[in-house]
């Protein structure tokens, strides 16, 4: 430890080994050992999965294929950079970025499969022939993120992780807990209304629209190659899914499927009611054809769909009998922060962003510092009134302002989360009782250019691999980094570091991350590994959502993006960084134990 000396070294391992209840003594031979990579992390790096020539029909299957390297990108910076830099490189904070999860009961009355034959494009995400295994793919996610807990470029411990939204798909307290529970190293079995029995469209003949494991012969799915897999659906609901729980600190923000029906719509009380109940819709057509009169000539079929959820459902064409669950009710916007405060303190923090001070304020922003010259924004962009793009209340667009104006005068590099990106902050819906005015995406980023010392905005949203330069007119500006998803292909998340070059740059490294199932699935396993697997592999094969754009280009995945150093950075002394690189490591020793 260069910038500490032994005493230094020892009395700060000893006040660590105080907070976190371990011993002082093996904790500071911990400390002292090497930085070092664990072996098998899945980072794309070393591999990528790739899609196979396609096999039965159309349908392909995945293997593995060489790894990418950082390419170096200077659309901020505005010229190139001495290449002398990677001999100098300081690691000033390693971060993991999650981002549309979309934890799914999709046994839930409120997860209306069905829209998606009344429309593929209009309503894609409505049905997916994965939806069952949400959680396995998550828990595979956060043990991908375990094992890439040390940096892959500079061996720096992660200091914090990020979630930027879509936690919850269809806004259940089920699915909130489920989410929670993993991230939090808890075992979840996926699972709601009768034990260990799959009810829903999957196994519903008359449901065509949908992918029948047992027997796809009838539908789309089946024409197209998807496999036969008998036993697929009892075993992802039947099995309980271990979590090795994220290794470090994490953090929240809303998306739009944490704040209204379908990330798009406000949700009633009668929606609230139809969660709960024992009658889950099969078939878009004879439900419209019967009790949405005139559904094909009205540009707004959903609106009429919720009309009529007034009525009595027991008797509509279209239904089938569910058990129902009060567990699947949808939650609203205090509760969704209140169930973060419950989280455990470990691997916390307490509220995960959020704070006592949400509740009673209502706020549904935050902001944390997560290292001492690390400050972090979280955002809430979403419309509650409706649809699924987002906009910055005034609000909050005047707290961050300021708030970045004081970080600049106290030498805080800043970041910015929020879970919409620039192309889709457009929202123009308020409420008809009037609102607050909303900024969109130009007036938001021409803001954000104004400070050099917010070097990153992490989002989400779009489920496409995409990295955007935010140059500023005259010299600086910031990065844009949106992550892909957990439910699409190629259920990347993603890792970033912030490094200091030592020569007036900073520099971003962006790794794409794989889920830590194995990358072709053998055909018969369906442990809950195995099934994340297949997850993967069916997510590939979803021609209605395009898998393979979703990826990005090379230039959206690793990358090292370079931009100027926002003020002296030797003012962050080697001692400052090695001391909250031991804290780091310290709670990396604590969630081993826990």
């Amino acid at each position: 430890m260069p910038g500490l000396s032994r005493r230094s070294f020892l009395a700060t391992t000893g006040a660590l080994a105080a907070s976190l209840g371990l011993p002082a003594r093996a904790l500071a031979e911990r400390l002292a050992e090497p930085a070092r990579r664990i072996p098998g992390a899945p980072t794309t790096l070393d591999q990528t999965i790739v899609l196979t020539a396609a096999q039965n029909r159309q349908y392909r299957h995945l293997t593995t294929g060489p790894g990418e390297g950082y390419i170096p990108r200077y659309d901020v910076l505005g010229r190139r950079a001495e290449p002398a830099r990677a001999g100098r490189r300081r690691s000033l904070a390693y971060l993991g970025h999650l981002s549309d999860i979309h934890i799914m009961d999709a046994q839930s009355p409120a997860r209306l499969d069905i829209m998606v034959g009344q429309s593929e494009s209009l309503w894609a995400g409505s049905f997916r022939p994965q939806d069952t295994l949400t959680v396995n793919v998550l828990a595979s996610m956060v043990g991908a993120i375990r094992n890439a807990q040390f940096s892959p470029l500079t061996g720096a411990p992660m200091t914090a992780a990020f979630n930027t939204g879509d936690s919850a798909d269809m806004h259940s307290d089920l699915e909130l807990q489920w989410y929670i529970d993993i991230l939090d190293g808890k075992p979840v079995t996926p699972n709601s209304g009768a034990p260990g029995v799959y009810e829903g469209v999957q196994v519903w003949a008359e449901s065509t629209f949908a992918y029948h494991p047992e027997d796809p012969s009838a539908d789309p799915y089946g024409a197209y190659g998807f496999p036969t897999l008998p036993g697929m659906l009892e075993a992802a609901v039947s099995q309980t899914v271990e979590s090795v729980g994220l290794p470090t600190p994490w953090y929240a923000v809303y998306g739009n499927h944490d704040t209204t029906f379908l990330g798009t719509l406000a949700i009633s009380d009668a929606l609230r009611r139809f969660a709960i109940g024992d009658r889950k819709a099969a078939t878009w057509q004879p439900f419209a054809a019967n009790f949405l009169g005139g559904w094909a000539t009205n540009p707004s079929p959903v609106t009429q769909y919720l009309h009529s959820l007034r009525s009595d459902l027991g008797r509509q064409n279209g239904m089938r009998s569910v058990t129902a669950d009060p567990a699947r009710k949808m939650f609203d916007s205090i509760e969704f922060m209140q169930a973060h405060l419950n989280s455990p303190a470990l691997p916390g923090p307490v509220g995960h962003g959020f704070t006592p001070d949400n509740i009673s304020s209502k706020k549904t922003y935050w902001m944390a510092d997560v290292t001492p010259f690390l400050r972090v924004f979280g955002l809430d962009t979403c419309n509650q009134v409706a649809g699924p793009d987002g906009a910055v209340p005034q609000d909050q667009f005047d707290w961050l302002q300021s708030e970045l104006e004081r970080a600049r005068g106290e030498q805080k590099l800043c970041m910015v989360l929020s879970h919409h990106n620039s192309t889709t902050l457009e929202n123009e819906a308020r409420s008809v009782f009037g609102g607050q005015r909303l900024i969109h995406a130009e007036e938001f980023v021409a803001m954000l250019q104004q400070y050099p010392n917010l070097v990153a905005w992490i989002n989400g949203h779009t489920h496409i691999n995409t990295i955007i330069p935010h140059p500023k007119e005259g010299g600086g500006g910031f990065w844009e980094i949106t992550t892909a998803s957990c439910i699409d292909f190629p259920q990347q998340q993603q890792l970033i570091e912030i490094v200091d070059n030592q020569d007036g740059t900073l520099s971003l490294f962006t790794t794409s991350l794989d889920h830590g199932s194995s990358a072709e699935w053998n055909g018969s396993d369906y442990s809950p590994e195995g099934l994340a697997s297949l997850s993967r592999q069916l997510a590939a094969n979803d021609w209605i959502e395009n898998p393979p754009m979703r990826m990005g280009s090379p230039l959206d995945r690793n990358c090292e993006l370079l931009l100027p150093a926002p003020f002296d950075l030797s003012a962050i002394s080697d001692a400052t960084l090695e001391n909250a690189e031991l804290a780091a490591k310290a709670r990396l020793v604590k969630a081993e134990a826990s």
